[in-house]
Protein backbone atom coordinates (compact mmCIF):
# COMPACT_ATOMS: atom_id res chain seq x y z
CA UNK A 1 0.00 0.00 0.00
CA UNK A 2 1.43 3.34 -1.09
CA UNK A 3 1.90 6.05 1.52
CA UNK A 4 1.04 9.58 0.44
CA UNK A 5 3.87 12.15 0.58
CA UNK A 6 1.81 14.35 2.92
CA UNK A 7 1.47 11.53 5.46
CA UNK A 8 5.22 10.92 5.29
CA UNK A 9 5.84 14.58 6.18
CA UNK A 10 3.45 14.61 9.15
CA UNK A 11 5.96 13.09 11.63
CA UNK A 12 8.54 15.64 10.50
CA UNK A 13 6.09 18.47 11.20
CA UNK A 14 5.33 17.08 14.65
CA UNK A 15 9.04 16.76 15.46
CA UNK A 16 9.73 20.42 14.73
CA UNK A 17 9.90 22.79 17.68
CA UNK A 18 7.58 25.81 18.02
CA UNK A 19 10.63 28.06 17.57
CA UNK A 20 11.41 26.49 14.18
CA UNK A 21 7.81 26.85 13.03
CA UNK A 22 7.72 30.47 14.17
CA UNK A 23 11.02 31.09 12.41
CA UNK A 24 9.56 29.76 9.14
CA UNK A 25 6.49 31.93 9.54
CA UNK A 26 8.63 34.99 10.23
CA UNK A 27 10.72 34.26 7.15
CA UNK A 28 7.61 34.05 4.99
CA UNK A 29 6.34 37.37 6.31
CA UNK A 30 9.77 38.97 5.92
CA UNK A 31 10.15 37.95 2.28
CA UNK A 32 6.57 39.00 1.59
CA UNK A 33 7.33 42.38 3.14
CA UNK A 34 10.38 42.81 0.91
CA UNK A 35 8.26 41.97 -2.15
CA UNK A 36 5.71 44.54 -1.04
CA UNK A 37 8.45 47.14 -0.61
CA UNK A 38 9.55 46.59 -4.19
CA UNK A 39 5.99 47.15 -5.41
CA UNK A 40 5.69 50.29 -3.26
CA UNK A 41 8.99 51.59 -4.60
CA UNK A 42 7.81 51.08 -8.17
CA UNK A 43 4.54 52.86 -7.44
CA UNK A 44 6.37 55.72 -5.68
CA UNK A 45 8.63 56.25 -8.70
CA UNK A 46 5.68 56.23 -11.09
CA UNK A 47 3.69 58.65 -8.93
CA UNK A 48 6.59 61.10 -8.53
CA UNK A 49 7.39 61.14 -12.23
CA UNK A 50 3.68 61.42 -13.05
CA UNK A 51 3.23 64.39 -10.73
CA UNK A 52 6.22 66.18 -12.26
CA UNK A 53 4.91 65.40 -15.76
CA UNK A 54 1.36 66.58 -15.06
CA UNK A 55 1.81 70.15 -16.45
CA UNK A 56 2.98 68.78 -19.81
CA UNK A 57 0.29 66.09 -19.80
CA UNK A 58 -2.38 68.71 -19.19
CA UNK A 59 -1.10 71.04 -21.92
CA UNK A 60 -0.16 68.63 -24.71
CA UNK A 61 -2.34 65.60 -23.97
CA UNK A 62 -2.02 62.62 -26.29
CA UNK A 63 -0.70 64.87 -29.04
CA UNK A 64 2.64 64.60 -27.26
CA UNK A 65 2.86 61.02 -28.51
CA UNK A 66 2.14 61.64 -32.19
CA UNK A 67 3.79 64.95 -33.12
CA UNK A 68 7.41 65.83 -33.88
CA UNK A 69 7.96 69.24 -32.31
CA UNK A 70 10.53 69.94 -29.62
CA UNK A 71 11.18 73.67 -29.29
CA UNK A 72 12.32 75.02 -25.89
CA UNK A 73 12.11 78.59 -27.22
CA UNK A 74 8.36 78.44 -27.81
CA UNK A 75 7.70 75.80 -25.11
CA UNK A 76 6.15 73.37 -27.58
CA UNK A 77 7.06 69.73 -27.06
CA UNK A 78 6.21 66.31 -28.41
CA UNK A 79 8.17 63.08 -28.51
CA UNK A 80 7.08 60.91 -31.44
CA UNK A 81 10.60 60.79 -33.00
CA UNK A 82 12.07 59.69 -29.67
CA UNK A 83 9.41 57.03 -29.11
CA UNK A 84 9.91 55.77 -32.65
CA UNK A 85 13.69 55.73 -32.23
CA UNK A 86 13.43 53.85 -28.92
CA UNK A 87 11.27 51.12 -30.42
CA UNK A 88 13.22 50.76 -33.67
CA UNK A 89 16.68 50.67 -32.07
CA UNK A 90 15.54 48.23 -29.36
CA UNK A 91 13.85 45.78 -31.72
CA UNK A 92 16.74 46.04 -34.18
CA UNK A 93 19.01 45.06 -31.28
CA UNK A 94 16.76 42.09 -30.48
CA UNK A 95 16.69 41.08 -34.16
CA UNK A 96 20.48 40.88 -34.09
CA UNK A 97 21.09 39.57 -30.57
CA UNK A 98 18.39 36.92 -30.06
CA UNK A 99 19.52 34.43 -32.76
CA UNK A 100 23.18 34.85 -31.84
CA UNK A 101 22.54 34.75 -28.10
CA UNK A 102 20.31 31.69 -28.28
CA UNK A 103 22.77 29.91 -30.58
CA UNK A 104 25.67 30.62 -28.23
CA UNK A 105 23.56 29.51 -25.25
CA UNK A 106 22.80 26.19 -26.93
CA UNK A 107 26.47 25.76 -27.85
CA UNK A 108 27.60 26.43 -24.27
CA UNK A 109 24.90 24.30 -22.62
CA UNK A 110 25.78 21.18 -24.62
CA UNK A 111 29.04 19.25 -24.67
CA UNK A 112 30.24 20.56 -28.03
CA UNK A 113 33.48 21.70 -26.39
CA UNK A 114 35.29 20.42 -23.27
CA UNK A 115 34.19 21.84 -19.92
CA UNK A 116 37.67 23.29 -19.35
CA UNK A 117 37.17 25.53 -22.38
CA UNK A 118 33.44 26.08 -21.88
CA UNK A 119 33.74 27.72 -18.46
CA UNK A 120 36.20 30.46 -19.55
CA UNK A 121 34.05 31.20 -22.60
CA UNK A 122 30.97 31.59 -20.40
CA UNK A 123 32.93 33.91 -18.10
CA UNK A 124 34.11 36.07 -21.02
CA UNK A 125 30.58 36.42 -22.39
CA UNK A 126 29.23 37.43 -18.99
CA UNK A 127 32.12 39.88 -18.68
CA UNK A 128 30.72 41.80 -21.66
CA UNK A 129 27.82 42.88 -19.43
CA UNK A 130 30.27 44.54 -17.03
CA UNK A 131 31.76 46.89 -19.63
CA UNK A 132 30.51 50.47 -18.99
CA UNK A 133 28.12 51.80 -21.61
CA UNK A 134 30.31 54.85 -22.27
CA UNK A 135 33.09 52.48 -23.36
CA UNK A 136 30.70 50.88 -25.85
CA UNK A 137 29.85 54.36 -27.08
CA UNK A 138 33.50 55.33 -27.57
CA UNK A 139 34.18 52.03 -29.32
CA UNK A 140 31.19 52.67 -31.56
CA UNK A 141 32.45 56.15 -32.51
CA UNK A 142 36.08 55.28 -33.21
CA UNK A 143 35.82 51.67 -34.45
CA UNK A 144 32.31 50.67 -35.46
CA UNK A 145 31.15 53.80 -37.30
CA UNK A 146 34.15 53.95 -39.69
CA UNK A 147 33.61 50.29 -40.58
CA UNK A 148 29.84 50.51 -40.93
CA UNK A 149 29.94 53.78 -42.90
CA UNK A 150 31.66 52.15 -45.89
CA UNK A 151 29.56 49.01 -45.58
CA UNK A 152 26.37 51.09 -45.36
CA UNK A 153 27.28 53.10 -48.44
CA UNK A 154 27.67 49.86 -50.39
CA UNK A 155 24.28 48.63 -49.17
CA UNK A 156 22.72 52.00 -50.04
CA UNK A 157 24.10 51.85 -53.58
CA UNK A 158 22.77 48.33 -54.10
CA UNK A 159 19.51 48.45 -52.12
CA UNK A 160 18.80 52.17 -51.90
CA UNK A 161 15.45 51.63 -53.61
CA UNK A 162 14.24 49.99 -50.39
CA UNK A 163 12.88 52.43 -47.77
CA UNK A 164 15.04 50.85 -45.05
CA UNK A 165 18.23 51.82 -46.90
CA UNK A 166 17.09 54.93 -48.78
CA UNK A 167 19.45 57.31 -46.94
CA UNK A 168 23.20 57.30 -47.48
CA UNK A 169 24.95 56.81 -44.11
CA UNK A 170 27.04 59.75 -42.94
CA UNK A 171 28.28 58.29 -39.66
CA UNK A 172 26.05 58.08 -36.59
CA UNK A 173 22.60 56.65 -37.18
CA UNK A 174 19.89 54.28 -36.12
CA UNK A 175 21.71 51.24 -37.48
CA UNK A 176 24.81 51.95 -35.38
CA UNK A 177 22.68 52.34 -32.25
CA UNK A 178 20.90 49.06 -32.98
CA UNK A 179 24.17 47.17 -33.42
CA UNK A 180 25.69 48.67 -30.27
CA UNK A 181 22.57 47.76 -28.29
CA UNK A 182 22.63 44.26 -29.77
CA UNK A 183 26.18 43.76 -28.53
CA UNK A 184 25.29 45.15 -25.10
CA UNK A 185 22.28 42.87 -24.56
CA UNK A 186 23.94 39.78 -26.04
CA UNK A 187 25.51 38.60 -22.74
CA UNK A 188 22.17 39.00 -20.92
CA UNK A 189 20.31 36.84 -23.43
CA UNK A 190 23.11 34.28 -23.61
CA UNK A 191 23.62 33.90 -19.85
CA UNK A 192 19.93 33.60 -18.93
CA UNK A 193 19.11 31.34 -21.89
CA UNK A 194 22.03 29.07 -21.02
CA UNK A 195 20.91 28.81 -17.38
CA UNK A 196 17.40 27.96 -18.53
CA UNK A 197 18.67 25.27 -20.92
CA UNK A 198 20.97 23.73 -18.30
CA UNK A 199 18.08 23.60 -15.81
CA UNK A 200 15.96 21.37 -18.07
CA UNK A 201 15.70 17.91 -16.41
CA UNK A 202 18.01 15.36 -17.99
CA UNK A 203 15.12 12.85 -18.04
CA UNK A 204 13.53 14.76 -20.94
CA UNK A 205 16.69 14.38 -23.00
CA UNK A 206 16.99 10.68 -22.16
CA UNK A 207 13.33 10.08 -23.02
CA UNK A 208 13.78 11.80 -26.40
CA UNK A 209 16.85 9.70 -27.18
CA UNK A 210 14.97 6.59 -26.10
CA UNK A 211 12.22 7.37 -28.62
CA UNK A 212 14.79 7.67 -31.41
CA UNK A 213 15.19 11.46 -31.65
CA UNK A 214 18.45 12.82 -32.97
CA UNK A 215 20.59 15.26 -31.01
CA UNK A 216 19.33 18.34 -32.81
CA UNK A 217 15.74 17.12 -32.74
CA UNK A 218 16.08 16.78 -28.97
CA UNK A 219 17.58 20.26 -28.62
CA UNK A 220 15.13 22.09 -30.87
CA UNK A 221 11.94 20.16 -30.11
CA UNK A 222 12.42 19.21 -26.45
CA UNK A 223 15.09 21.24 -24.66
CA UNK A 224 14.40 24.69 -26.11
CA UNK A 225 10.58 24.48 -25.68
CA UNK A 226 11.03 23.25 -22.10
CA UNK A 227 13.26 26.25 -21.34
CA UNK A 228 11.11 28.70 -23.30
CA UNK A 229 9.82 30.68 -20.33
CA UNK A 230 13.35 31.31 -19.06
CA UNK A 231 14.55 32.26 -22.53
CA UNK A 232 11.69 34.73 -22.98
CA UNK A 233 12.43 36.17 -19.55
CA UNK A 234 16.02 36.81 -20.59
CA UNK A 235 14.91 38.40 -23.87
CA UNK A 236 12.50 40.72 -22.07
CA UNK A 237 15.17 41.69 -19.55
CA UNK A 238 17.49 42.46 -22.44
CA UNK A 239 14.76 44.48 -24.19
CA UNK A 240 14.28 46.54 -21.04
CA UNK A 241 18.03 47.20 -20.98
CA UNK A 242 17.98 48.23 -24.64
CA UNK A 243 14.99 50.56 -24.24
CA UNK A 244 16.54 52.29 -21.24
CA UNK A 245 20.16 52.48 -22.41
CA UNK A 246 21.40 56.07 -22.45
CA UNK A 247 25.07 56.93 -22.92
CA UNK A 248 26.08 54.49 -25.64
CA UNK A 249 23.00 55.30 -27.73
CA UNK A 250 23.39 59.04 -27.20
CA UNK A 251 26.93 58.88 -28.56
CA UNK A 252 26.15 56.99 -31.79
CA UNK A 253 22.54 57.64 -32.84
CA UNK A 254 22.97 61.25 -34.02
CA UNK A 255 20.34 62.83 -31.72
CA UNK A 256 18.23 64.25 -34.56
CA UNK A 257 14.62 65.17 -33.81
CA UNK A 258 13.12 63.25 -36.71
CA UNK A 259 11.65 59.85 -37.49
CA UNK A 260 12.79 58.26 -40.75
CA UNK A 261 12.10 54.72 -41.84
CA UNK A 262 15.66 54.48 -43.18
CA UNK A 263 17.98 52.75 -40.73
CA UNK A 264 20.92 54.77 -42.06
CA UNK A 265 19.37 58.07 -41.02
CA UNK A 266 20.05 59.75 -37.69
CA UNK A 267 17.49 59.62 -34.91
CA UNK A 268 16.92 59.89 -31.19
CA UNK A 269 15.53 57.90 -28.27
CA UNK A 270 13.71 58.88 -25.10
CA UNK A 271 16.78 58.06 -23.02
CA UNK A 272 19.10 60.12 -25.21
CA UNK A 273 16.62 63.00 -25.10
CA UNK A 274 16.66 62.95 -21.30
CA UNK A 275 20.45 62.74 -21.18
CA UNK A 276 20.95 65.63 -23.61
CA UNK A 277 18.43 68.11 -22.24
CA UNK A 278 17.62 67.43 -18.59
CA UNK A 279 20.65 69.24 -17.17
CA UNK A 280 19.68 72.56 -18.80
CA UNK A 281 15.89 72.17 -18.73
CA UNK A 282 13.50 74.27 -16.68
CA UNK A 283 9.77 74.87 -16.33
CA UNK A 284 7.57 73.16 -18.91
CA UNK A 285 10.57 71.52 -20.55
CA UNK A 286 11.26 69.53 -17.36
CA UNK A 287 7.61 68.45 -17.25
CA UNK A 288 7.82 67.39 -20.91
CA UNK A 289 10.93 65.35 -20.21
CA UNK A 290 9.11 63.69 -17.32
CA UNK A 291 6.20 63.01 -19.67
CA UNK A 292 8.64 61.28 -22.03
CA UNK A 293 9.99 59.26 -19.09
CA UNK A 294 6.43 58.16 -18.24
CA UNK A 295 5.98 57.03 -21.84
CA UNK A 296 9.16 54.96 -21.64
CA UNK A 297 7.97 53.48 -18.34
CA UNK A 298 4.63 52.50 -19.90
CA UNK A 299 6.31 51.00 -22.99
CA UNK A 300 8.49 48.80 -20.80
CA UNK A 301 5.46 47.74 -18.77
CA UNK A 302 3.51 46.83 -21.92
CA UNK A 303 6.43 44.76 -23.23
CA UNK A 304 6.63 42.79 -19.98
CA UNK A 305 2.87 42.16 -19.94
CA UNK A 306 3.00 40.88 -23.52
CA UNK A 307 5.88 38.61 -22.58
CA UNK A 308 3.89 37.10 -19.72
CA UNK A 309 0.95 36.51 -22.04
CA UNK A 310 3.16 34.79 -24.62
CA UNK A 311 4.78 32.55 -21.99
CA UNK A 312 1.42 31.51 -20.54
CA UNK A 313 -0.02 30.67 -23.94
CA UNK A 314 3.03 28.63 -24.91
CA UNK A 315 2.95 26.72 -21.61
CA UNK A 316 -0.67 25.74 -22.28
CA UNK A 317 0.18 24.17 -25.62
Amino acid sequence: MAVSPNRELEPMKRDRTPFARNLDTAFVWLTGGFAGLIALLLIAIAVRVGVDASPAMAKFGLGFLFESRWNPVTDVYSAFPQIYGTLVSSFLALFLAVPIGLGVAIFLSEDFIPAKIQRPVVFLIELLAAIPSVVYGLWGIFVLIPILRDLGKGIHQSLGWLPLFSTSPSGPGMYVAGIILGIMILPIITAIARDALVAVPIELRQAAYGLGATRWETILQIIVPAAFSGIVGGIMLALGRAMGETMAVTMVIGNANKANISLFDQGSTVSSLLANQFAEASGLQVASLMYAAIVLFVLTLIVNILAQVVVKRVNRI
